[in-house]
């Protein structure tokens, strides 16, 4: 969509800024103290554990809740990023790892309490973790990630330290423990709204917080504006010292030609999802200040069922890899806003190092996909549909028009369909999609992480449904490698192997470009990307 100027009598944009302005309390902070960020989405549940909760809503649990632990932060291409590998205290003030991994300790901090006032204490900190892991909400499936798994593993040693204990060392489990899911609730609290159907206080929580984060809840509307207040007791950011904000309102603006005004006229500060014409109009005019960050744990594919003909042909696959017109590809769905994953001159044939997503040695070259086909025993091609989400249409419909005509020279007839997302995701749940494009996100972005959640098992997230055993075992083994040197030779085993077998086709890292005001300070693209509203200042 094209950039739309700002007109007096755009009606839907002169409501989104009265808004703003008027949702802000009569005893409102000044402008400088008050963060407004506007999202295409938006914040429909205040426990990110409900199904269906939106990334908005993990963003505003950053903010309310702690966790025992949190990721600190690095420099990627000159932009801040989270940091897998480095783990700070949040609600601990130390942790320790036990010499064989097998234990987890921590120590919580004296000075944290709940915002009503009670302290945390080691009993709230188990309370949650058994809810994460026990109760069937989305913690259970992630945690799993990180063998945490029981309740059982959780131990209160005092009144200020708990003990986790884990079956095999395993990397992910302290990381897991940084992620959305495991907050540390009021277990106090929680429980006077629990009841016999609900022993995890599932539907309050979903309309009520009880944490101890950075910002306190002053108003919610499902779906349409939430308003935080800073928690003055809050100390645990970086400084050690309260968020710079009083207040935060995050408000659902669905047009995002009207989100680019609002940020462009200054009636909002900051936003995430802009389409990337708005992006590129906005930072030609030099006004705003745009960060744009490779999402290093993000990829956009093009995905083919590995069990449905012809696709479960590798030659098939290969030769689809080579009919696609990369670059035009990148230009038309981003604007070249993102890292291309194809165009890779690999050193004698082999993957450069054992981290994934990885540059594959894949451009446009039409003859040998026809080379590929016949190989496959189909010289004259074939007839497919090639599906994308409608929500995705801004990028995906130009890639899929690009995808139709290349493939056409090919002998490869192709049918674009345009899915409402339910039905896109059923039809991927149920693996009845032979050919489409989507995109995958990982919380924790290491290589086996990536292969075991997206390339293993008869499961949602395997988009290929690839089922190769040898994949499967490197994969599972990698896992619990405590070795550096082993680890990186497993994971370039992986990138070989998914070269060779060509289960999907990676196409590109996309940017997050966040347009803010020229003021705004602190921003950096975290794991579930959104803002995380404990980060930013204004100067």
């Amino acid at each position: 969509m094209r950039f739309v100027s700002f007109r007096p009598a755009t009606s839907v944009l002169a409501t989104a800024a009265m808004l703003l302005i008027a949702t802000a309390p009569s005893r409102a902070q000044t402008r400088a103290e008050t963060l407004r960020y506007v999202t295409g989405a938006s914040v429909n549940t205040l426990d990110p554990n409900i199904p269906g909760s939106t990334r908005e809503s993990f963003a505003l649990s950053m903010s309310t809740y702690d966790r025992l632990v949190a990721f600190g932060r690095k420099q990627l291409n000159g932009k801040w990023v989270f940091d897998l590998d480095t783990i700070t205290g949040e609600l601990a003030e130390s942790y320790e790892v036990s010499p064989d991994g097998l234990k987890l300790t921590f120590r919580l901090r004296k000075d944290a309490k709940f915002q009503d006032g009670s302290p945390v204490t080691a009993e709230d900190v188990k309370w949650s973790l058994d809810r994460c892991v026990t109760a069937p909400i989305l913690g259970k499936a992630q945690l799993l990630t990180g063998s945490l798994t029981s309740a059982d593993q959780f131990k209160v040693i005092d009144p200020l330290t708990i003990e986790v204990t884990l079956p095999k060392p395993d990397k992910l489990a302290l990381p897991n423990l940084a992620t959305v899911y495991p907050m540390i609730i009021n277990s106090k609290v929680a429980k006077e709204h629990a009841t016999a159907d609900d022993p995890w206080a599932t539907a309050w929580l979903k309309e009520h917080t009880a944490g101890s984060g950075a910002y306190v809840v002053e108003s919610f509307k499902p779906g349409e504006q939430i308003i935080v207040k800073r928690n003055e007791d809050w100390n645990r950011g970086s400084a050690n010292k309260p968020a710079f904000f009083k207040r935060v309102i995050v408000q659902s603006v669905p047009e995002p030609a009207t989100r680019a005004n609002l940020v462009e006229r200054g009636d909002a500060d900051l936003v995430l999802d802009l389409q990337a014409s708005d992006v590129q109009s906005l930072e030609a005019k030099g006004k705003l200040k745009v960060v744009s960050t490779p999402q290093y744990n993000a990829i956009t594919f093009v995905s083919m069922n590995n069990q449905i003909p012809p696709f479960d042909n590798v030659n098939v696959r290969r030769a689809v890899a080579y009919a696609l017109p990369y670059e035009d590809m990148f230009k038309a769905a981003l604007f070249g806003r993102g890292t291309p994953l194809f165009g890779a001159t690999w050193a004698d044939g082999k993957p450069a190092n054992g981290i994934y997503p990885f540059q594959q040695p894949v451009k446009l070259d039409l003859d040998k996909a026809r080379e590929y086909l016949k190989a496959a025993g189909l010289p004259e091609g074939f007839s497919t549909t090639f599906s994308f989400n409608v929500g995705q249409a801004s990028t995906a419909e130009p890639m899929a028009a690009l995808v139709k005509e290349s493939l056409g020279k090919i002998g490869i007839k192709v049918d674009i369909q345009k899915l409402p997302d339910a039905q896109m995701s059923t039809q991927i749940n149920e693996k009845k999609l032979p050919f489409y494009t989507e995109g995958i996100v990982a919380w924790l972005p290491s290589t086996d992480y990536f292969y075991r959640n997206f390339y293993t098992g008869n499961q949602r997230w395997n988009y290929s449904s690839i089922n190769n055993p040898d994949l499967a075992a490197i994969a599972q083994e990698a896992r619990f490698e405590p070795d550096k040197a082993k680890y990186e030779e497993a994971g370039r085993k992986l990138n070989a192997m998914h070269f060779d077998l060509m289960p999907q086709i990676m196409l590109w890292q996309p940017n997050q470009d966040a347009v803010m005001a020229p003021s705004i300070e602190g921003y950096t693209y975290e794991f579930h990307r959104q803002v995380d509203y404990r980060d930013v200042s204004r100067k």
